[in-house]
């Protein structure tokens, strides 16, 4: 079979939820991915930031097929022996007292909120049905009913209403806004670090800092969205870590399995993660013992392979080289180590077409929010190959 034959199955059988770029990807290693025809890609998405690790990394893909061989499901009816060591390595390595494994980002997010509800009512005091949670314009948590309930995008919303109560929507990157939007029903602000699927949006310098201390003033539980912008993206572990502070809870996802499996977590304290009693929350798949030797094992290569540190340097240099592009159609260009967005003037007609361009190029990348490119290879990605993409990605830009 061809691409065309894949692409028309997919069109006959599969819902029309997404609009890929045309390309059928059979093979992944590294930073490279190849279609049906043997043609060969460089993978400047990673997943969404799901394989920071590169694709098919070979030290988690012998974790998944050792522990596949033994044990994958117990559910939390019984414990394992991958669990324990599990939450110790999570908590030891990223400096949390608690850890609460779910699946998906959706989940972890839904997680925060509902422990963060349950500790406004049983410790601040909340009356009952009254707690607020603070979220920013233009976020992007994931589409479960609730999460869309507070989205500022009408696409993700129209349709499905009525929505979840209990969220007030302030502006990114404002401090001012989110101290005059607190209330004494106030439990928690939910934010991303960096927006993301908003178009790489990058808050002003100081900015969680000033949200920490503002959180710290009233009482609030500060909840940040790592789900993207963790574990190595922005050239620290996480993108807090910018601004030397630390949330009460920490979502993390994605590159938490390496793109292997569906792995997610709510890091936080004790004092949180505490409310949960036997039978308040749960997942029959979340922390199961196939899903937490492969989270051990993505987790262990991005610190023993210097993964970080190296998404801090390579992604300054295409950063800098990015800006040096001369082109009529960029607007800006910005982010944080290996997390880009390039935006584009509206009059060069959206980042779609320049995007499919570079495909053509042998450069994987997707747009988001009509106008922004998103650039995010993956994390092991070395100066000789940004080059390489540079020289594409120039090409396109100015000849686009």
């Amino acid at each position: 079979m061809k691409s065309d034959d894949y692409i028309r199955l997919e069109n006959k059988y599969g819902a029309s939820n997404y609009k890929p770029l045309d390309v059928v990807l059979s093979r992944g290693e590294g930073i490279w991915v190849w279609d049906v025809e043997g043609r060969k890609y460089m993978d400047c998405l990673s997943s969404y930031s799901a394989v920071n690790q590169g694709h098919c990394h070979p030290k988690i893909l012998s974790a998944l097929k050792e522990q596949a061989e033994k044990l994958t499901l117990v559910s939390r009816a019984f414990h394992s022996d991958q669990l324990g060591p599990f939450y110790q390595e999570v908590c030891e390595r990223t400096k949390s007292h608690s850890v609460l494994p779910m699946n998906s980002g959706a989940e972890a997010v839904e997680t925060a909120i509902k422990a963060v509800r349950k500790w406004g009512y049983q410790e601040k005091k909340v009356a009952p049905g009254q707690a607020e949670i603070i979220v920013c314009e233009n976020n992007f948590h994931g589409r479960t009913l609730t999460i869309i309930g507070f989205s500022t995008e009408e696409q993700y919303k129209d349709g499905y209403a009525p929505f979840t109560p209990g969220f007030k929507i302030i502006p990114f990157g404002d401090a001012e806004a989110l101290e005059a939007a607190i209330t004494p029903n106030t439990v928690g602000f939910l934010v991303e670090p960096i927006q993301g699927e908003g178009g790489v949006i990058v808050p002003p310098t100081g900015y969680l800092k000033s949200v920490r201390e503002i959180c710290d003033q009233n009482n609030v539980m500060l909840v940040l969205d790592e789900i993207q912008t963790g574990l190595g993206r922005t050239g620290k572990l996480f993108a807090e870590e910018h601004e030397d502070i630390e949330s009460d809870l920490t979502l993390i996802g994605k590159a938490l399995s390496g793109g292997f499996y569906p792995v997610s977590a709510v890091l936080s304290n004790k004092e949180v993660l505490g409310v949960f009693k036997p039978g308040d929350h749960g997942s029959t798949f979340g922390g199961n013992p196939l899903a937490c030797a492969v989270a051990r094992a993505a987790l262990s290569v991005l610190f023993e392979e210097k993964m970080i540190e190296n998404a801090a340097v390579q992604g300054k240099y295409f950063q800098k080289r990015l800006k040096e592009i001369k082109s009529p159609h960029i607007k800006e260009v910005r982010g944080k180590g290996l997390l880009i967005g390039v935006e584009l003037f509206p009059e060069a007609g959206g980042a779609r077409k320049f995007c499919e361009a570079l495909r053509d190029k042998g450069i994987l990348c997707k747009e988001t929010h009509t106008h922004v490119i998103r650039l995010a290879p993956p994390l092991i990605i070395q100066q000789n190959e940004l080059n390489w993409a540079l020289e594409r990605i120039r090409e396109v830009l100015t000849k686009g």
